[in-house]
């Protein structure tokens, strides 16, 4: 009888669940799918790093003296199939895949041997004790979760009470930029010889991708990805929370961690990622402000995101009833908009923009601007290198589009351009004025919010805190409504997309 294992390419950790099941070192596959990577016109920096980060440790494996074979290949069936019958496999154990559509694909495979799912162990929490905890509830939400977590996971907390008295210290961190901001430079990689020989592959071969190459800077090994951790500790988490919200023009990074695509291909794992900021909270007397709002989203979001994805499936979900096709801009960038053209200039450059460039501006705009869920986390899940189907499907149609109809959230994430303004410098650079809502300089997102206000007025009066600011539309004058919808006609017919993505 024997043992192999299929490691896939978010599984990329030496504890991985079904390496751990194994007694011995035995046959180990890599499949590197041309096929998978042409799935959606991915970004050209995601398939490097997952490509480079496969081959990495699929090196990292043969120097411990597993027997590794790495197949580049136009497909996953051939060469699995292949290496099944040449090493005489009778189980191929597969830790089992965070996202859906792959999980039905193993399923659909016709092997000449046994096929053992082993429990997934790269969260901390599995799916079924996401499901003990969400059964019963008449809601879901994401601070009930995060508060259960902190008090499982023991982290930042005294006896049964909260470091600090309180859970949450989101207030103090949604200051606007200053003109005196100066965040630390990340710390990134030049690449090696296997990371060229990828970036050649993905430059060389028609995959019909988008986004740049080069200059590619992240990491691809776990000891990479453990260096970038200690520097978010060191340089970055001390003055992390205030500014995690802000936007400015030229500061791809500002304070953030860039931590998310280690996690999510598994060579950084989520509890030593929180324990390091709660030992810094600890030893350095860093603001609690700081360390919780870090904790927050790994512990919280992150956690309750990947279990949502799989309490439910809310792929096709549109409440909204939103069919609009996506703007061509969103693969361009090229828009009169300042605040999305710096946004999107970003993301096709580096594949990557933080969480309120994600959900107040991409996904603001879409929510508003009536754009079909489905097109908008599509784009979304091929454009940003730390994307994969759990993590999109809520953050995209959850979170950011409330096509769920508020499972995640209580109330949609819409918003005028007052709040870019607010938070930000885009509107300085901008031919629209941010304070006016209909005419030449009037701002697309002024007159989108207020038209998708009225548009469903209906459903939204059923959100509690809508309310006051329905109210507010009440107050509007007939004839400002109306030039408002004429304006919202207006656009849509001269943004008509023509390119087929």
């Amino acid at each position: 009888m024997t043992i192999g294992v299929w490691i896939l390419g978010d599984q990329l950790w030496s504890e991985q669940a079904a390496l751990r099941t194994c007694e011995e070192k035995g046959p180990v596959l890599f499949i590197e799918s041309a096929q998978q990577g042409q799935e959606r016109p991915y970004h050209r920096q995601k398939l490097i790093l997952v490509w480079s980060a496969m081959r990495h440790f699929a090196e990292e494996l043969r120097q411990a003296e597993w027997l590794v074979t790495y197949e580049i290949a136009s497909d996953f069936v051939k060469p699995l199939t292949n290496w099944v019958k040449a090493q005489q496999i009778t189980e191929l154990r597969v830790m089992a895949p965070n996202d859906r559509p792959f999980a039905v694909f193993l399923q659909s495979l016709a092997l000449p041997c046994s096929l053992t799912l082993v429990l997934n162990n790269h969260f901390l929490w599995s799916d079924a004790e996401f499901q003990d905890w969400a059964e019963g509830r008449k809601t879901l939400r994401m601070e009930t979760f995060y508060r259960e977590g902190r008090k499982r996971f023991q982290v930042l907390m005294e006896g049964k009470h909260p470091v600090g008295g309180q859970w949450n210290f989101d207030k103090e961190n949604r200051k606007p930029p200053s003109k005196q901001l100066q965040p630390p430079e990340p710390l990134w990689f030049e690449p090696d010889t296997i990371t060229q020989e990828v970036i050649d592959r993905v430059e060389s071969e028609d995959l019909s991708n988008y986004g740049a190459a080069q200059p590619f800077r992240w990491a691809v090994t776990r000891a990479q990805a453990l260096q970038v951790l200690d520097s978010f500790i060191e340089h970055r988490l001390p003055t992390f929370g205030a500014y995690q919200d802000a936007m400015v023009t030229g500061e791809d990074t500002l304070w953030h961690a860039l931590l998310s695509p280690y996690l999510n291909l598994g060579l950084l794992q989520p509890l030593e990622v929180v324990e390091a900021a709660e030992r810094a909270y600890h030893e350095r007397q860093i603001a609690l402000n700081n360390v919780e709002g870090f904790i927050r989203q790994v512990l919280g979001w992150r956690e309750y995101m990947h279990g949502l994805y799989h309490h439910a499936d809310h792929s096709q979900s549109n409440w909204f009833g939103h069919t609009r096709a996506l703007p061509d801009f969103y693969w361009t960038a090229q828009t009169e908009m300042n605040c999305l053209h710096q946004t999107l200039s970003q993301v096709e450059r580096t594949g990557y923009a933080h969480h309120i460039q994600r959900l107040m501006l991409l996904s603001n705009f879409a929510l508003i601007a009536g754009l079909s869920p489905q097109a908008v986390e599509d784009w979304f899940h091929a454009a940003f290198i730390d994307a994969y189907d759990w993590v999109m499907q809520t953050n995209v149609i959850g979170m950011g589009l409330f096509a769920d109809g508020g499972v995640l959230a209580s109330k949609p994430y819409a918003a005028s351009a007052n709040y870019i303004n607010r938070m930000s410098d885009y509107c300085k650079g901008c031919q629209y004025n941010p304070k006016v809502r209909i005419g030449e300089t009037a701002c697309p997102f002024n007159f989108f919010y207020w038209d998708f206000l009225d548009r469903h007025r209906d459903k939204l009066q059923s959100q509690g805190r809508m309310s006051f600011i329905l109210a507010n539309l009440d107050k509007m004058a007939a004839e400002e409504l109306a030039a408002i919808r004429q304006q919202a006609q207006n656009w849509h017919q001269k943004h008509q997309p023509v390119q087929s993505d």
